[in-house]
């Protein structure tokens, strides 16, 4: 008798075990084999996530996740594909831009009704961050963070310019100071001023679209393309005249830009806070160029502050919800990312929890002080079905400008007639 009980209860073991529910996830930063499960020590966006990814399918009962890395360049193309042939992953991280595209379709599905059941307190999340997932009444994501671009700054170029006070950057405050602080670069060092990625997607757009903003401009309004003004001018001749000056190189894409950050031949980076913590672990290593790291708010060179911003989430195919066991363990998945918001921080991005956001461990992350501003200057473009043809239709312009000499208006003015073409469907 006891053979026949220890079998049906090896039996019942075995049978609960193979109905492990299996969620697949669906994202890009990168890829990481060695990430382990200690959300606490991994370096870098790929490594923190897929630790956090680990750590949920290890001690999530009956759950395990099955990670579906991307490029971020083919990401949201591949998704859409999924979506199509009717095979989406179960979770998917997602821009905050993209709402609007996706659950305006119908793809993704409207969580409101189920996420306190899953232990995910939106109470807690930032005024921002439940306004970055909601659409229509509807919540359509559990929020990641906010990610802006900044200017990351190597402290010994700049100090041999003569462009340090009281331990900080010396940033411009206009175009033409702008040209200057570069040239004293350039003469004090051999080096450039400004690195970015210009010639790939999406840096170079990012930063022409702050330096619009900040002249209380846009590309788009309503359904009205607003691309050919002055201000559109303005930010795209802030940026030309670098490069017409050899100061910058408009060549450079998104991972040569930051090579030739981390090997000293750039005193000024622009890139995102997703970057903060890797740049700061090359910093603390011996005998590397960039020994001396700094991260500042991107610098007001027009009327008002302002920087390009966006928020990652996480939205689950609204067809799940018809698999009920499935979606139950798709939001135990995100409420576990959603607990572990501060582990995600630790990249440099701006957590979503207002509980995170006042706490100590919080605080203590590395040149957070140094870039604390950047959350009252962040904009983005207004919500829009059309936004990332919308991105890609002004990347193809300025790229134009930069790359093969084409003409300022011309190039904007063909950028409009575009755009204006996708806002009217």
């Amino acid at each position: 008798m006891k053979k026949v009980l220890l079998g049906v209860m090896a039996t019942i073991t075995l049978s609960t075990a193979a109905q492990a529910q299996n969620v697949t996830l669906g994202r890009f930063f990168g890829a990481c084999e060695d990430a382990g499960t200690d959300t606490k020590v991994s370096v870098g966006e790929a490594c923190i996530i897929q630790s956090i990814i680990n750590a949920a399918s290890a001690e999530l009962d009956g759950i395990s996740v099955e990670t579906l890395p991307t490029d971020w360049g083919n990401f949201y193309d591949q998704i859409k594909a999924s979506y199509a042939g009717g095979n989406p992953p179960d979770i998917h991280v997602m821009h905050r831009h993209r709402v609007p595209e996706f659950a305006g379709l119908g793809a993704v599905a409207d969580l409101s009704a189920d996420l306190a059941g899953a232990g995910i307190d939106t109470s807690d999340w930032s005024a921002n961050a439940l306004s970055a997932v909601s659409y229509n009444g509807g919540i359509y994501g559990v929020p990641m963070d906010f990610h802006a671009n900044l200017w990351h700054v190597n402290m010994d170029l700049m100090s041999a310019a003569g462009l340090v006070e009281n331990g900080m950057p010396v940033l411009p405050s206009s175009p033409a100071e702008l040209l200057a602080h570069a040239q004293q670069v350039k003469d004090a060092t051999g080096q450039d001023y400004l690195a970015a990625d210009f010639a790939q997607f999406p840096i170079g757009v990012r930063l022409v679209l702050a330096l619009m903003w900040q002249q209380n401009a846009n590309i788009f309004d309503g359904n009205n393309a607003t691309v050919n003004n002055e201000a559109a001018m303005n930010a795209v001749k802030s940026m030309t005249q670098l490069f017409d000056a050899g100061l910058a190189n408009p060549q450079l894409n998104y991972a040569d830009s930051q090579q030739a950050f981390l090997n000293g031949e750039a005193a000024i980076l622009v890139n995102g806070t997703w970057v903060v913590d890797f740049y700061d672990a090359e910093a603390a290593k011996a005998d590397v160029p960039l020994s001396n790291y700094y991260v500042a708010d991107f610098p007001t060179l027009f009327d008002v502050g302002a920087t390009w911003a966006d928020s990652h989430m996480w939205a689950i195919p609204a067809s799940l919800q018809s698999d009920p066991a499935t979606y139950q363990a798709a939001l135990k998945v995100l409420a576990f990312i959603n607990d572990h918001n501060v582990d995600w921080a630790r990249t440099g991005h701006m957590a979503v929890r207002t509980s995170i956001l006042e706490s100590d461990e919080y605080a203590a992350l590395p040149h957070r002080s140094e870039y604390a501003g950047t959350a009252g200057i962040a904009q983005d473009t207004p919500p829009s079905e059309a936004y990332g043809a919308i991105q890609d239709v002004l990347n193809r312009e300025l790229q134009a400008i930069w790359l093969t000499g084409k003409d300022i208006a011309e190039a904007l003015d063909d950028a409009e007639a575009d755009i204006q073409d996708l806002l009217d469907g």
